[in-house]
């Protein structure tokens, strides 16, 4: 079940209340003095994907290893950036050297969540 935003304008101040909704589509507000529609998505706490837990490590040493056929991008969840990397030879070589600095600085990837 998803939360319905509603959408408030005092004194040019846009406030956003949550109150509880039936269906799950996205709610429209609509201010008439600017005619302006927000269309707002609430994701409901059970829905929201938490983050994958990947070895940083092992990922560092599978991306030096053979990061350029996207052995690394498999293992972080990303098969199809694992594919593309898999057929360009990681980006001939370029993305690979680019995989493994961000891997080696711990970048934060969409979805992933380092652990030692």
């Amino acid at each position: 079940m998803a939360d319905e935003v509603k959408v408030e304008e005092k004194n040019d101040e846009v406030a956003a209340v949550k109150t509880p909704a039936v269906e799950s589509e996205p709610v429209a507000a609509t201010d008439n003095s600017n005619h302006t529609t927000v269309n707002v998505n609430v994701a409901n706490p059970a829905t929201v994907k938490e983050k994958r837990k990947v070895n940083w490590v092992l990922t560092l040493i599978l991306s030096i290893l053979v990061g350029s056929i996207g052995v690394d991008r498999f293992l972080m969840g990303q098969v199809g950036w694992g594919i593309l990397k898999l057929i360009t030879f990681g980006g001939f070589g370029i993305w690979w050297i680019i995989d493994i600095i961000l891997i080696a600085t711990k970048h934060q990837f969409s979805g992933i969540e380092w652990i030692e």
